[in-house]
């Protein structure tokens, strides 16, 4: 479990195909205190640490995470916001993030908010995905590529968020354009409240 705070963005150094699978080499500064089959968040998408070698670190992504996330898209130099398991003694600065993308957003404005920038993405628009809580709502929660966001304007299958100067500089927001796909994880609460609604 995360909190979508994230604490660096760690660089892509090798990617390497095994069958439907993909093993993602990175660096980042904290490698040192990784272990093997710890969880670390890469764009909102937990993984597990299969190997540590020579200041880097190797996770692997199977077939359906690939289909679901933006991983796929990734290549050698690319920027991933990661985040380690969340620790069960302090604050949750964010939200509930569970590391399990539902699916992925496009980029389809960028604007300047004099200081802020705001990015509006789109989604797919699937009325049986939104009954079943894959839905944004107004203040609410959402995380895109691991980043616990306040939802601004959200429609049945877009939603803005507003980036302060340091989220900004801090994670792949800095990369990230028009036409950039993202990954999404909608808030857990809104699935539970769904699926409740649904057996009543």
């Amino acid at each position: 479990m995360f909190s979508g705070i994230i604490e660096e963005f760690a660089t892509v150094v090798a990617i390497k195909r095994d069958r439907d699978n993909i093993d993602f080499t990175l660096r980042c500064s904290f490698v040192d205190e990784l272990g093997i089959d710890q969880s670390v968040s890469h764009n909102g998408v937990c993984l597990t640490v299969v190997s540590i070698e020579n200041g880097t670190y190797t996770v692997t992504a199977m077939k359906e995470t690939l289909e679901r996330s933006n991983l796929g898209l990734l290549q050698v130099g690319d920027k991933v916001n990661v985040e380690r398991s969340m620790l069960m003694n302090g604050r949750l600065d964010g939200h509930i993030v569970q590391g399990h993308v539902d699916e992925t957003a496009k980029c389809i404005a960028v604007e300047d908010a004099n200081g802020s920038v705001y990015f509006t993405f789109e989604y797919k628009d699937d009325p049986e995905m939104a009954r079943n809580g894959y839905f944004t709502v107004d203040k609410g929660s959402v995380s895109v590529n691991g980043v616990s966001l306040t939802v601004c304007n959200p429609t049945a299958n877009t939603f803005t968020v507003a980036i302060i100067p340091y989220t900004f500089e801090h994670t792949n927001f800095c990369d990230i354009k028009i036409g950039s796909v993202v990954n999404i994880e909608f808030d857990i609460l809104g699935k539970y409240i769904a699926r409740l609604q649904q057996i009543k």
